[in-house]
């Protein structure tokens, strides 16, 4: 019996000892994403709740920097450079702070992400781009801190950020014609080397159509005029021996070995030394 009550007690310590109390968080984290264009932007945050609680100029002080949000850091990400009042922001992920004021906010594009809340020491130089927009008064009250995208066109999209009785909204332009056209032209252009390659690399891999394949490599290999990859050369030289031309293929895997040293590559390096062999018995 002793033994029995030892073990459950001895059960019940291992658990209680790893066992997590799960209870709901008072902010919930959110995330949103929208493409505006040919943008992706999206936004992770945490949404506080009013709780009865006064908010501008209370909970968030005017004339105080906020996280813009609970918790971690309300971070953007945009996958294209953007405008955002006149000047360019990078693509990439930022911090989104805010200096709310009774008249203007001030809204951060902050570099460094990696602060819970506030950073310890703020750093002007992290600022990526600053813009001051008007709050504007709502006639409803906002209970649960939101961020939302409104008037998304092919060119820009509005980043609302409410709260309480209050809305701020930051005009975000998107490159949607520069990157348009840069793709009109790409396609119109006609395929590049790497897809000539691409496709010559399934064919062989499904050993579909090799005289196929080898037209498509040799344009791929053309097209890349002097600086003919290694690997491209490659692929020639596999192809070359599964037709049964073994003198071309060994011809071709030399030119590939003598790039891949050069390139330093061991991988290649070993690779055409071992076909050279096996096609040269």
């Amino acid at each position: 019996m002793k033994n029995k009550i030892a073990l459950v007690a001895l059960i019940l310590t291992s658990y209680l000892g790893t066992a997590q109390v799960q209870v709901p968080q008072m902010s919930t984290k959110a995330k949103i994403e929208q493409v505006v264009g040919l943008t992706d932007i999206s936004i992770e945050y945490t949404r506080p709740n009013m709780r009865g609680r006064s908010v501008f100029g209370d909970l968030v002080p005017y004339g105080r920097m906020w996280r813009t949000g609970a918790n971690v850091n309300t971070i953007v990400t945009f996958s294209d450079d953007v405008v955002i009042d006149g000047k360019t922001l990078k693509k990439g992920k930022y911090a989104l702070y805010t200096l709310p004021k009774a008249e203007s906010w001030d809204v951060f594009f902050y570099a460094n992400t990696n602060n819970w809340g506030l950073p310890e020491t703020w750093d002007d130089s992290k600022v990526a781009l600053k813009t001051t927009v008007k709050p504007i008064p709502l006639n409803r009250n906002i209970e649960t801190f939101t961020l939302a995208f409104s008037n998304v066109n092919i060119d820009g999209a509005d980043l609302e950020i409410s709260w309480e009785k209050t809305m701020v909204a930051v005009h975000i332009e998107v490159p949607s014609e520069k990157l348009a056209l840069a793709s009109i032209d790409q396609v119109l252009a006609g395929p590049k080397a790497t897809d000539y390659f691409a496709s010559a690399q399934y064919y062989f891999s499904i050993n579909k159509d090799m005289n196929k394949a080898l037209n498509w490599i040799n344009q791929a290999i053309e097209m890349s005029g002097a600086q003919v990859p290694y690997y491209f050369l490659r692929l020639k030289s596999q192809i070359q021996a599964k037709l049964g031309d073994k003198k071309g293929a060994i011809e071709t895997a030399k030119k590939s070995l003598e790039l891949a040293q050069t390139a330093n590559n061991a991988d290649y390096i070993k690779m055409n030394k071992d076909s050279i062999l096996e096609w040269s018995k």
